[in-house]
């Protein structure tokens, strides 16, 4: 199903009569993986998940994003986990896109449906589950954690979109605002995952270049994205990998809102 607020359509096979060509590209700056890409043909199975298939949409890569891996995850009725998570390092970002299920961590069942976020510190001991009688869809972002001496871990987070501020950048008049799952201010933690959302007409207004890594994966409307050189028209479902510095903006020309869940790494000094 698509829902009205979070894409999550994935799988299903093109028909014969279906044409080659496509919008997916990957540069030495970034990548675009389209929605039409992530068939049936190209999902993963993992070790020590029941009934479930992952599309594997970015992993880190030398020279280019180097941070994170980023999945959508299909979970069946009956499927999840008791050991999800194979490495000790990495924390978990996980947003429900569709469906219902159960995240155990530290003893705690913690209910998720769409528009869902959890946050799982490095180390932390969780299982998954779906016990009810539809399959549940989720992002899942993984990353090695930056342990910084004499800073401690950051606590674990399970919250819902309907419950946190969209707050709109300065002098917008509200016409593009950000969803911070995360408390930016608290610098415990080294990554984010954030909606961001334009109103139709509303633009990034300069060609942004930082140190940042993004996965950007399109969950409503359409508009056309500025990537290093190129303008790429990009719809719900799509999504973008960029490598640090890329040049980067956006027209969400309309005529719906335009909507992204947003990756960045942050709150830490380049290794050396």
């Amino acid at each position: 199903m698509t829902n009205s607020r979070y894409f999550s359509n994935v799988g299903g096979l093109p028909p014969q009569t279906q044409t080659l060509s496509s919008k997916a590209v990957f540069k030495t700056s970034y990548a675009v993986i389209p929605r039409t890409v992530m068939s049936d043909i190209v999902t993963s199975v993992l070790p020590h998940w029941d009934a479930t298939r992952a599309w594997i949409i970015s992993r880190p890569l030398s020279g280019f994003a180097e941070t994170f891996a980023q999945y959508i995850m299909e979970v069946k009725p009956g499927g999840g986990s008791v050991r999800p998570e194979p490495d000790a390092r990495a924390s978990a970002a996980i947003f429900v896109v569709e469906g219902e299920g159960t995240i155990t961590y530290d003893g705690k069942d913690h209910p998720l449906r769409a528009g869902s976020f959890a946050y799982i510190p490095a180390g932390g001991k969780w299982t998954f589950r779906n016990d009810s009688t539809a399959p549940i869809r989720f992002h899942w972002v993984r990353k090695a954690f930056k342990v910084v001496e004499g800073l401690e871990f950051p606590p674990a987070v399970f919250t819902h979109e309907d419950e946190c501020v969209m707050d709109a950048m300065p002098d917008t008049d509200g016409k593009w605002a950000t969803t911070r799952f995360l408390d930016p201010s608290d610098v415990r933690y080294d990554m984010h995952l954030n909606i961001v959302t334009f109103e139709p007409g509303a633009i990034i207004p300069f060609m942004e270049t930082h140190i940042m890594e993004h996965g950007l994966y399109v969950l409503e409307g359409k508009a056309v994205y500025r990537l290093n050189e190129d303008w790429v028209e990009v719809e719900a479902g799509d999504y973008m990998w960029l490598r640090a510095y890329c040049p980067q903006a956006c027209y969400a020309g309309g005529p719906g809102r335009f909507r992204y869940l947003l990756y960045k790494d942050v709150n830490r000094h380049p290794d050396l």
